[in-house]
């Protein structure tokens, strides 16, 4: 189960929270499923050099929120927040909203080495720039470790280092408990597109145990819930 299910969606609803936050009637919900992902790809594109992890999209009413989890939040910004504006034109447009409508938010990620999916990005542009695939993934799983990860796996496949046989390695260290579900695992999918062809980076990063959710679910029952002997 641990390797077939994606690690986010085994996980929403305990420790994981969903990225679109709507709610919409039949003919509405493709359109909006559609104009997030729009969105978010064109994001990712605009903000390529900005270590963009992931984007949240709530929408309220007639309000669309949006959130952008970034490394670098000076690129996203630009100077004097020019960049920023620029950009949520550029959104209104694609959402085919009035401007004052749409709100960008910009929330930096402190400590990027424990987000999986820059994790994998980087060992995909070392891959990228001809780095040996061990030397990026040890590097990685080095940074991550020193930063406070419990544990990390690193996985890629391809034509590693040109070979003309596709082939799957990976590094592991510490613990990654896939099959727990309290367990706070991120994952992040990235590709390296080298000459000889691409190469597939995954990046499974367990970062401690969420223990509200089931401290929550084994709390002593109050007096009000407690069943009543019968007389």
């Amino acid at each position: 189960m641990g390797q077939k299910v994606n690690p986010f969606a085994i996980r929403l609803g305990i420790t994981r929270d969903w990225v679109s936050k709507w709610y919409a009637g039949k003919k509405q919900f493709p359109q909006h499923v559609h104009t997030d992902f729009r969105v978010r790809e064109f994001l990712k594109k605009k903000l390529a050099d900005a270590s963009v992890s992931r984007v949240l999209i709530e929408r309220a009413a007639k309000r669309v929120n949006i959130t952008i989890q970034t490394a670098r939040p000076g690129i996203v910004i630009g100077k004097k927040g020019e960049d920023i504006e620029k950009l949520r034109g550029q959104v209104a447009r694609l959402l085919g909203m009035p401007l004052q409508d749409v709100r960008l938010n910009i929330a930096e990620i402190r400590k990027p080495e424990l987000d999986a999916l820059l994790v994998a990005e980087g060992i995909a542009q070392q891959l990228e720039r001809r780095v040996q695939f061990r030397r990026a993934m040890r590097r990685a799983v080095t940074n991550t470790m020193r930063i406070g990860a419990e544990g990390i796996k690193v996985r890629v496949s391809g034509r590693l280092n040109g070979a003309e046989i596709a082939r799957s390695e990976w590094y592991r260290e510490g613990r990654v408990p896939l099959h727990t579900f309290r367990a706070d695992i991120d994952y992040g999918l990235a590709e390296a597109r080298t000459t000889y062809g691409v190469i597939g980076v995954k990046v499974w990063v367990f970062r401690g145990e969420v223990r509200e959710a089931a401290e929550a679910t084994t709390a002593e029952p109050t007096e009000a819930s407690r069943p009543q002997a019968q007389a």
